[in-house]
């Protein structure tokens, strides 16, 4: 289990730790024990605060609470108490303070409208909603208006208004003709954000009447119509080309003022000829990545989740060949109060402290205002224990009467935020949630927890006890962990037993016994052996076990990871598999699994199936083609097919494979049609209408198929309607205001006859609508406009020809198209795990909002700032996926110690619907990196200077260094370990009194309050005594020592005389003569003609040694080579060869036996590479 993290205070802890378990009420506790608690109320459910209704409908406005007792609810409107008593058409819902305003029977929606608030209140306090703003939604008509023919010229620009009744909400603009078909866009022509119908330059196929616009309201689910326009192009010859100007927006500059969170919409839409091109820039920045699109031929740009940094001019460019056009937009970005810190829940124990804190930004900064159960603090009535400071509440010293429920409201002039937090204090003696003698089971070695869930106030202390009466747990032996859970990390045979705990406070105490059992863990003592196996043999495998008695094993045998087949072969045995007349299919890997209730182990064998010895055998084939194809007994949907088969070449004929070819359809393309058993040589065929039949057999044995038989004659079936229609019928929408209906096309010979169209039709389910049918040419797809967005609709396609139609086809359902989900996830909550690890949950969204099929949510999460460098840089934002309804996941990978922000969306098959509001949550102290570098400079004679860097991620607060080091000797033995903690605002360390001329070896690691991280090792070495290293030096100073070197050296270049004289006359060397005694058959006699060695020598290339040589490839002579060899001349074997053959050495007398002239050089040095080779 994860240990939680305590605060600094004991106080703190109190109120986190009961705040994690009471105040949301959403952790797993005790049924019985949330049923005696006390709680204020908390709003779990409330309408939107702009609430926008049908009023075709009911009014449903929701208000929902929870709290200990269960709150009483009552509404104000319009800043009065609203008595529904009093109305008979409002109602409110049993146990719930949700209103239902009765308008389907004869109420009016418009007497509704106004500003709703509902209270929930109980003993402890009293909550309150948002202010909920009813209003119903409106669709009005279009005025009357007389709409003059457009006569334009060829090349001019031309701007059709649509000018749509203002609506309830804004209704959805789009342009049609009288055929309901979308009139086509492209960059001449396109749709602006207003709805009016641009027309950079006109050209004569824009000539038409029929140019209409409808406005679509969504709430009501209707559409009004503007009278169509007319629009005549008359052409002028020559058409004289424009350079752009802008249609919209007009003039040079313009601003406009968005919300943080909000979608950024600029457009720029050009007069040209040619069609200019728009092209966008923000000046003195980059449009931000990842959030920027372009909609409408790039002639809109969209930003979404803007924020204050998007603020900015953004230049749109229109250009063609002639030139260009510009204009500016000034984009200020004003934000609507977002939290900072929003109050949460605080249970406290009687006399403790506490704080509420109610932090919020926005543009312009919002102001904080309070309320006491939903009354302005300042006229509430008074608490002693309570001092308000500007957007913070300080408790102190609290009693029972100090519960309540307090609200914090931010608001500037874009909106408004109220939260809702409970200050509950209670008084409660200590209880234990775990069973009473729960038993738990582990594996020997293994870790062993045992549960001790409570719940008191103040937060008891938790003591472990060994049996009943046996005397309190301590030691490392053991881990208490802070939820009360005893871990016992390596539990063995004398671990079980029974275990105590004891919950204390100053109101009670309780104790709870457990009871602990440890098992022998389960072992496989024979495991399966790899096995080879002659195909057609029998193999066994054994997988013998040891178990603890008091488990019940079960044994499950794998072939290569996955189930053995279902086949009679393989018999499993207890404690075996074995595989009768084994194949080359059986060749794999066999897992043996045995798993208990507490365990699992498994082992693994290979086999391996390899062929019998080969034998005299008869020669297999595959069979020769069958032959003589005849058909007989023609009828209008059937014929009989019968062949002669061919020489089944020594393996019978296992069945024949019938093919057809539709010589009208599909020529040249074989089919699969049937098969029959290797006996029979006749077969029925069933045939289709319209099908001009061929076809041909194939014979199959065990060897393989055979060749096809020469065709048969052909047969053309006469024509029908068809028998079936198109498969696979599907309705999705490509727009939201659309339906594509799809399917499969009917294959050639399925349509039975000519003429082949199909039959589409549809219409909206659960809605009392008569059917709209169409009929297409043999196409797979239709296209519906104008539906609403997201409404499931019956489908059906029926497949017709020049005879008739197919059967009445099965109805499908699809949807029209989707649109973006309108609303964020609510109640967005992050509960921290561990350094690296979040949880998130939220509420999921309602259904109809989410306007198509719901994918999933995706939560969006970035890193802010780290809390131990308080230094901001730009993170990209990371993305995480939950597919379906899903309403929690996980957020890995996170930064110890780190400020992060989330927010989540709600996706369809459209898109993503807009963001929840951003959660701010704080990742808490892990152990920190190494350091940086670890540098070790100006060593002395007893003293090193240690200078190194913090660490790179230093994941929490620094409280310290540890430095330890210890000596190394010569032998590589380490000596005592030394350790210094150095405060963590140094950065170097100078150790003194160490012992000179000797290495160190270091050990450096930093820390945090979690505990040390990870270390970096260095190695250095004290300057060596100044007498010792003069006494070193003087011996090559004094004047004996360079006399008898320079002796030394006239000897050895007398030497060198002497030797090169006696070469040039051709005599014989003591080496030459050692060689010719052995006889090395390794090494080429001298040869007899010249007196040079024979593969010693190579006078053109001076090349070393040759390959036959005594000498290794490491340059040293081994002894045991010969007993003769260089090596008993001296310690030189870097043997040359003068240009004439000969060998030249240098030998030193290191063999004592061989006469003087015997040392001589195995190298030719000069004078001064002998001088060297002295000193």
């Amino acid at each position: 289990m994860m240990k939680k993290k305590s605060m600094s205070a004991s106080k703190a802890s109190l109120v986190f730790f009961l705040c994690q378990m009471i105040s949301a009420l959403d952790v797993p506790l005790d049924s019985k024990l949330l049923e005696e608690l006390s709680q204020p109320p908390t709003i779990t459910q409330q309408s939107p605060k702009d609430y926008i209704i049908d009023p075709r409908e009911n009014i449903v406005i929701q208000c929902e609470a929870k709290g200990k007792p269960p709150p009483s609810f009552s509404w104000t409107r319009n800043g009065t108490h609203f008595d529904i008593d009093k109305d008979a058409q409002v109602t409110m819902k049993p146990n719930s303070g949700t209103l239902v305003i009765n308008i389907m029977n004869g109420g009016k929606a418009e007497a509704y409208e106004g500003v709703y608030q509902c209270t929930a209140r109980n003993e402890r306090g009293a909550a309150i909603s948002n202010n909920i703003v009813i209003r119903p939604s409106r669709s009005p008509l279009w005025t009357k208006e007389k709409l003059e023919p457009n006569q334009v010229r060829e090349g001019d620009s031309l701007v059709l208004h649509c000018r749509p009744p203002v609506g309830l909400p804004p209704p959805i603009i789009f342009w049609m003709d009288n055929a309901f078909q979308r009139l086509p866009q492209s960059e001449r022509v396109s749709q602006g954000l207003n709805g009016d119908l641009y027309f950079s330059n006109v050209q004569p196929e824009d000539t038409r009447e029929d140019y209409i616009c409808y406005a679509r309201f969504n709430h009501t689910q209707t559409i009004q119509q503007k009278q169509p326009i007319s629009v005549k192009v008359f052409s002028t010859k020559p058409v004289t080309e424009r350079q752009p100007i802008l249609l919209t927006p007009t003039g040079s500059t313009s601003t406009k003022v968005e919300l943080r969170g909000n979608v950024l919409l600029l457009e720029c839409i050009a007069a040209g000829l040619p069609t200019p091109v728009i092209r966008w820039i923000k000046e003195g920045g980059e449009l931000p990545a990842n959030r920027t699109f372009f909609e409408n031929f790039k002639k809109t740009l969209k930003i979404i989740d803007v924020s204050e940094a998007d603020s900015g001019n953004y230049k749109c460019i229109a250009r063609n060949i002639l030139g260009s056009a510009h204009h500016v937009i000034s984009v200020t970005v004003k934000a609507a109060p977002y939290w900072i810190t929003a109050p949460r829940n605080l249970v406290l124990s009687p006399g403790e402290d506490g704080t509420l804190i109610c932090r919020a930004n926005g543009n312009p900064k919002p102001s904080i205002s309070w309320l006491a159960n939903g009354v302005p603090i300042a006229i509430a009535p008074e608490d002693p224990s309570r001092k308000v400071d500007g957007d913070t509440i300080i408790f102190s010293h609290v009693q029972e009467r100090s519960s309540a429920v307090y609200q914090c409201n931010a608001s500037n002039e874009y909106g408004y935020l109220l939260a809702n937090a409970f200050v509950n204090v209670l008084a409660e003696p200590p209880r234990i949630l775990t069973p009473a003698n729960k038993l738990y089971q582990v594996i020997a070695d293994s870790p062993a927890l045992l549960d001790c869930a409570y719940f008191g106030s103040p937060k008891p202390e938790i003591e472990w006890f060994r049996g009943v009466k046996g005397s309190i747990l301590r030691g490392n032996e053991y881990v208490f962990h802070d939820n009360g859970t005893l871990e016992i990390p390596v539990a063995q045979k004398d671990s079980t037993g029974t275990y105590t705990c004891v919950a204390r406070n100053e109101l009670g105490k309780v104790q709870n016994e457990v009871q602990l059992e440890v098992k022998d863990p389960t072992m496989i003592i024979k495991q399966p052996e790899y096995k080879v196996i002659q195909r057609y043999g029998q193999v066994s495998f054994e997988c013998i076990i040891k178990h603890d008695s008091t488990l019940l094993p079960t044994v499950i045998w794998l072939k290569d990871n996955d189930e053995l087949p279902e086949d009679e072969r393989f018999l499993v045995g207890k404690d075996n598999l074995t595989i009768m007349n084994v194949t080359d299919k059986d060749d794999g890997t066999y897992t043996c699994i045995v798993n208990t209730s507490l365990d699992s182990v498994s082992a693994s064998a290979v086999l391996t199936v390899v062929a019998a010895p080969p034998t005299p055998a008869i020669i297999y084939a595959r069979p020769n083609p069958p032959f003589d194809l005849e058909l007989t007994g023609q009828l209008e949907r059937s014929v009989e097919l019968s062949w002669i088969p061919g020489d089944e070449n020594n393996s019978p004929i296992t069945n024949f494979v019938i093919e057809y070819e539709d010589g009208l359809h599909e020529p040249g393309v074989w089919h699969y049609q049937t098969e029959v058993p290797g006996t029979q040589t006749t077969v029925e065929l069933k045939l289709s209408p319209y099908v001009n039949y061929s076809f041909r057999v194939i014979a199959v044995n065990e060897i393989g198929r055979s060749q096809p038989s020469e065709p048969s004659e052909q047969y053309l079936t006469k024509s029908a309607s068809p028998d079936e229609n198109p498969s696979n019928v599907k309705g999705t929408g490509s727009e939201p205001d659309n339906l594509v209906i799809t399917w499969e096309s009917l294959k050639g010979f399925q349509s039975n006859g000519p003429g082949l169209q199909y039959k589409v039709s549809w219409r909206q389910k659960d809605v009392d609508d008569e059917w709209t049918s169409v009929i297409v040419a043999n196409v797979s797809k239709y296209i519906v406009s104008g539906t609403p967005t997201f409404v499931p609709y019956e489908i059906k396609v029926q497949a017709l020809n020049d005879l008739g139609y197919a059967p009445e086809p099965s109805e499908v359902i699809g949807h029209s198209g989707e649109d973006l989900p309108m609303v964020a996830p609510g109640n967005v909550q992050v509960h921290v795990i561990n350094s690296t690890l979040a949880k998130v949950h939220w509420d999921p969204v309602p259904l109809k909002t989410v306007r198509g099929h719901l994918q999933g949510y995706k939560v969006y999460y970035w890193k802010v700032q780290s809390l131990s460098r308080r230094s901001r840089r730009h993170v990209e934002k990371k993305i995480l996926t939950f597919r379906g309804n899903k309403t929690f996941g996980m957020l890995p990978g996170l930064e110890p110690y780190s400020s992060y922000k989330l927010n989540v969306r709600v996706v369809n098959g459209k898109g993503e619907g807009p963001a929840s509001p951003d959660k701010v949550f704080k990742t808490p102290e892990g152990v920190p990196s190494s350091p940086s570098f670890l540098k070790i400079t100006n060593p002395t004679l007893d003293s090193l200077t240690l200078e190194w860097g913090s660490p790179t991620h230093p994941n929490g607060v620094l409280i310290s260094y540890i430095l330890k080091f210890q000596p190394i000797n010569n032998t590589h033995e380490l000596g005592p370990l030394v350790e210094i903690r150095i405060p963590a605002n140094e950065s170097s360390l100078i150790l003194k009194n160490l012992n000179y001329s000797t290495r160190y070896k270091f050990y450096f690691n930093a820390q945090t309050s979690v505990g040390s991280g990870s270390q970096i090792t260095e190695e250095a070495v004290t300057i060596m005594d100044e007498a010792m290293a003069s006494r070193q030096v003087d011996i090559a100073t004094q004047g004996w020592f360079i006399g008898l070197m320079c002796a030394v050296a006239l000897l050895i270049l007398i030497l060198l005389i002497v030797c090169f004289i006696r070469r040039n006359k051709g005599g014989k060397y003591p080496v030459k003569e050692k060689e010719d005694a052995h006889a090395d058959p390794e090494i080429q006699p001298m040869k007899e003609d010249d007196g040079t060695f024979g593969e010693y020598s190579d006078a053109e290339d001076h090349k070393p040694l040759k390959k036959g040589s005594r000498t290794p490839s490491d340059r040293t002579v081994k002894k045991e080579d010969s007993d003769d060899s260089l090596v008993d001349y001296g310690e030189g074997v870097n043997g040359q060869f003068n240009e004439d053959g000969s060998f030249i050495g240098q030998y030193s007398g290191k063999k004592e036996k061989e006469p003087a002239e015997g040392n001589e050089s195995s190298e030719a040095p000069s004078p001064v590479n002998a001088m060297n080779s002295f000193v």
